[in-house]
């Protein structure tokens, strides 16, 4: 696997949240032997034992105190990511944290049932979206607090665990409406002392379209006001469709923008689909490289 990526030109990798525990012999055997070196991981990596599809969300840092064994599961696999992290002698760790759960009447569903049935319509000025979003932030916003402050706690948990091995932890913006941060309030998250110089802000390109998309925030908002706190970014497209992982240049991400905000400390990943081909991966690698200052 890593030497494809070597013979594809790549001499960083991130390992991602679909390694197997079974991989993890050859993985550090071509680290060992400097086949490529490995930039970031994303939690959980490798995955836990019996797991074997890509499972970032198995366990949630948002389940509240009380509800079985979810943080600890958490904590532990999330520990157990960041000691393979220092193994490879990476420098960040990506994670997803974890989001609100609604038994009835998912407020995203809406949304996202409204965006599906209403193609074409512009979400940013359409007043019977605007109503729905707003009734639906409500929603999220009242239900909100025990999971958010569950979640704080789960970072600055494990903040400290991630310093002492050299690690940042890179916060990921997500795709879906009811999945945590809530886009305004990334600053918050990372304005925390516990957090300082240890965890920063991940921009993925195909998320914070979607979530263009879908009226809730910009690339632009989110990028400017995380700007100093940028850790590293997964940068694929998004087509028509709204499928993400696309390609790069086969969809409508404005990389022109996101290339505004790169320097030299920050971390660009491809995070294409595995159902891109050999010849789409170059491409993509060749249009991010002429984009680079």
């Amino acid at each position: 696997m890593l030497q494809e990526m070597a013979g594809l030109g790549f001499r960083h990798v991130e390992l991602s949240h679909g390694i197997r525990i079974v991989l993890v012999p050859g993985v550090l055997r071509a680290v060992e032997e400097g086949v490529v070196l490995v930039s970031s991981t994303h939690n959980f990596c490798p995955l836990p034992t019996g797991i074997t599809r890509p499972a970032p969300n198995l366990f949630e840092p948002s389940v509240p105190a009380g509800s079985g064994h979810e943080h600890d599961q958490w904590l532990r696999h999330t520990k157990r990511t960041l000691d393979f992290a220092a193994q490879v002698k990476a420098r960040a760790v990506v994670l997803h944290l974890g989001s609100v759960s609604f038994f009835w009447s998912n407020p995203g569903r809406t949304l996202r049932h409204f965006i599906r049935t209403h193609p074409g319509a512009d979400v940013r000025s359409d007043a019977a979206y605007q109503k729905l979003l707003a009734r639906g932030t409500a929603k999220l916003r009242a239900k909100m607090p025990r999971y958010w402050e569950q979640t704080r706690r789960s970072v600055e948990e494990i903040a400290p665990y991630a310093a002492e091995r050299n690690l940042q932890l890179g916060l990921e913006i997500r795709e879906k409406f009811e999945e945590l941060p809530f886009d305004p309030d990334f600053g918050e998250l990372l304005a925390a002392p516990a957090l300082a110089g240890r965890a920063g802000y991940w921009h993925d390109t195909g998320h914070a379209e979607l979530k263009l998309r879908m009226g809730v925030s910009t690339p632009q908002q989110m990028l400017e006001a995380n700007a100093d706190k940028l850790v590293g970014f997964h940068l694929h497209d998004v087509d028509a469709d709204g499928h993400d992982h696309q390609p790069i240049g086969k969809g409508t991400v404005d990389f022109k923008l996101v290339r505004r905000f790169w320097q030299p400390h920050h971390l660009l990943v491809l995070e294409l689909s595995p159902h891109a081909t050999t010849d789409e991966v170059r491409e993509s690698k060749e249009r991010i490289e002429d984009l680079l200052p």
